[in-house]
């Protein structure tokens, strides 16, 4: 078996994210159309306007520029904390129809997480639990193709035996108002490391094509007092500077 490692693309977005939004929030309060409308937002910067926006709190016009990407190194265990989020799109890789039958990929994937990797002992343990599992999982396919039940039948039963730990491939959309929400929640300290991880991998990869948008997207303590209240992780300071917030 193989330790997976995270991978995220952004594999399409809303051309030109900021003139979309301008165009929607200024249509709500023109009088003239939508060709001449859009023919003025494409011939001015519209950095200031889209900055003005959110820091007003207007956020309907943010909802129109969507973002998809493709991810892949995440556990199970991942996947289940993402599809909390509902205002988002999903496309995972099946445990039914992609076998994770030794002989077929020869071994499944899985993700150690960092602090049971940097202990040998428990890194033992634990690959020797991931092992076992696909010792098992082979065994109950085999068992199932001996009373003629093959492909994806035995596969969705057989899947039962694989752990969280268990890599995953997903495609995600969100629009930019839920990516926002989304950094807000999943760059926090107090996230799960993996999601956070990937959450800050797709944040790096937005500001590229959107970076007003998402110039300060991020944990929620970065410009105001931590959400958690009393659950704080105490690293406000820390985690502002790694965000290059000043002032902090």
């Amino acid at each position: 078996m193989s330790e997976a490692k995270l991978k995220v693309i952004l594999l399409r977005h809303t051309p030109n994210p900021e003139e979309t939004v301008a165009m929607a929030a200024k249509l709500c309060y023109s009088p003239t159309g939508i060709e001449s409308l859009k023919d003025k937002i494409e011939a001015k910067d519209q950095k200031a306007f889209v900055e003005k926006l959110v820091k007003m709190g207007h956020m309907s016009p943010i909802e129109h520029p969507s973002f998809t990407f493709a991810v892949e190194g995440i556990s199970r265990a991942c996947s289940h904390q993402l599809v909390r989020h509902r205002l988002a799109s999903f496309s995972q890789q099946s445990q039914r129809y992609v076998s994770e039958k030794s002989e077929v990929k020869e071994t499944f994937e899985y993700i150690i997480p960092p602090l049971i990797a940097e202990d040998q002992e428990a890194k033992k343990v634990f690959e020797d639990f991931m092992n076992e599992a696909q010792k098992t999982y082979d065994f109950l396919v085999e068992k199932l193709n001996e009373k003629g039940i093959k492909g994806e039948s035995a596969n969705q039963d057989a899947r039962f035996i694989l752990p969280n730990a268990a890599e995953t491939k997903i495609m995600v959309t969100m629009n930019a108002r839920e990516l926002l929400h989304f950094f807000r929640q999943r760059c926090c300290e107090r996230a799960q490391w993996e999601i956070r991880q990937m959450a800050e991998e797709m944040l790096k990869l937005v500001r590229e094509v959107a970076p007003t948008i998402f110039h300060k997207a991020g944990p929620g303590c970065l410009y105001t007092p931590c959400p958690e209240g009393e659950y704080s992780c105490g690293k406000i300071k820390e985690v502002r500077e790694r965000y290059g917030v000043k002032g902090s």
